[in-house]
């Protein structure tokens, strides 16, 4: 830690990932995943981690704000400068996301700029930093900016959804709880949460069958049972696909786009010892992960078999056997997990969105005909617009006049006409859309 204060040092290394974000354009969980080994304390880890989402999430709130407050922009002419920059964007996370003392938040950030040589802007930082503890915050005119949403993202929730936009927008920049799966038929739920409750941590179930809530934050890593494999990480949104498709004991599905695997997973449970799960993803190296997942996890013995490929493209791994069930979980603009990705809202452009609409359409054209008559396939999204959910659903039944939606309860969402919509934040859990498709027999 810096001679200068024992929070420098943990507030440049924040300032640094979120440059490598905003200004170099890289993913947050790639450059957080090379940060966090660095940091020895899992307290300043966990401390790491709060500063940077909470400054991603509200970063263009907090761009706006200090704007008005300096007299000029800092400079940025090379990666010091920019991560010196990033540092008011780290104090006013502190401060206003986090509500941190003011007095230790303001002092380790202008200790930082020291540490990184900008002793010339500690006045500046200290000042900037102080003025945010004791006066107004501008106030943006704007509804993108208040809400540190990109502009064309906000028009799209205008559009799709203009009775729950501030809902949308509001959940979006909360934080994310943590999620697990108890690795049923392994381990129940209950047995699970009592093991849990007797280690003093409370947990609560969700509406997925096998989802519990960590109430406290808590590191997964460090819960009873982790090391036997008795869960997994996994949003409750996510669970709940599985149980939309709904796969019976002993038959063969396709898990199309597998990674990072929670939900092949969620398959091998279902079909037991004598079905079978076939998971594809175009990424080799995330296929591995999802090996890796199933071989220390692996619920049943269920033949279970990967293939790295592109999954639109069946002439290159289909063996000619149809499926009973197929799983979508199709690439998509991810803006129902904004709050667990802000770095999303920095890097998604609404030209990606037409983009991504055409290879959903390609996975759902190119599969469908593997489907068994009388199967089932899910088309899933952790997207709340509606270009790549219930209008590519509507265009797909208009081409296959052999497939029909078949409704779901209320657990997976609001009736859209051509699936269910959930809707980040709502039971706790992420933006999802579930469409199941059933094909005639």
């Amino acid at each position: 830690m810096s001679t200068l204060g024992p929070g420098a040092a943990l507030r440049v290394e924040a300032a640094r990932v979120l440059s490598a974000v905003l200004d170099d354009g890289r993913s947050l969980k790639a450059v957080l995943s090379a940060a966090l080994p660095k940091i020895a304390d899992p307290r300043d880890r966990g401390l790491l981690e709060a500063i940077v989402f909470a400054a991603l999430r509200h970063q263009r709130r907090y761009t706006f704000v200090l704007s008005r407050w300096l007299a000029r922009p800092l400079p940025v002419g090379n990666a010091k400068d920019r991560a010196v920059a990033r540092l008011l964007l780290v104090g006013l996370a502190q401060l206003d996301a986090l509500g941190m003392a003011p007095h230790a938040a303001v002092g380790a950030t202008v200790d930082a700029a020291k540490q990184l040589g900008r002793e010339g802007l500690a006045g500046l930082f200290n000042a900037v930093l102080r003025k945010a503890t004791r006066e107004p915050w501008p106030v943006a005119e704007s509804r993108a900016v208040q809400a540190s949403h990109p502009d064309w993202l906000v028009r799209r929730f205008e559009a799709d959804w203009p009775a729950q936009v501030d809902a949308l927008l509001e959940a979006s920049n909360a934080e994310a709880p943590l999620w697990l799966r108890a690795n049923a038929p392994r381990v129940g739920r209950d047995a699970l949460a009592a093991r849990w409750a007797a280690a003093g941590i409370a947990s609560e179930p969700g509406v997925a069958r096998d989802s519990l809530r960590v109430v406290e934050r808590a590191n997964p890593t460090q819960l009873p049972g982790f090391d036997e494999g008795a869960f997994h990480v996994q949003d409750l949104a996510a669970q709940l696909a599985v149980e939309a498709l709904a796969p019976r004991s002993g038959q063969r599905v396709l898990d199309a786009c597998a990674a990072p695997g929670g939900k092949t997973l969620g398959l091998l449970s279902a079909v037991g010892d004598v079905g079978e799960v076939l998971a594809l993803d175009v990424d080799a190296k995330r296929l591995e992960r999802v090996c890796s997942l199933v071989a220390s996890l692996r619920p049943s013995k269920a033949h279970f078999e990967t293939k790295a490929a592109d999954a639109a493209e069946p002439s290159r791994w289909h063996d000619g056997r149809d499926f009973d069930a197929i799983l979508i979980d199709a690439p998509c603009s991810a803006t129902g997990i904004l709050r667990r990705q802000p770095d999303i809202k920095a890097h998604r452009r609404e030209d990606d969105i037409a983009v991504l609409a055409e290879t959903q359409a390609r996975l759902l054209d190119a599969l469908w005909p593997l489907l068994a008559p009388g199967g089932t396939l899910l088309y899933a999204t952790c997207s709340v617009l509606r270009e790549e959910n219930d209008r590519q659903v509507q265009a797909f039944l208009a081409r296959h006049p052999d497939a029909q939606v078949k409704p779901l309860d209320a657990r997976f969402g609001h009736d859209t006409g051509h699936g269910t919509q959930r809707f980040p934040g709502e039971d706790g859990g992420d933006g999802f859309f579930y469409a199941r498709l059933a094909r005639a027999g």
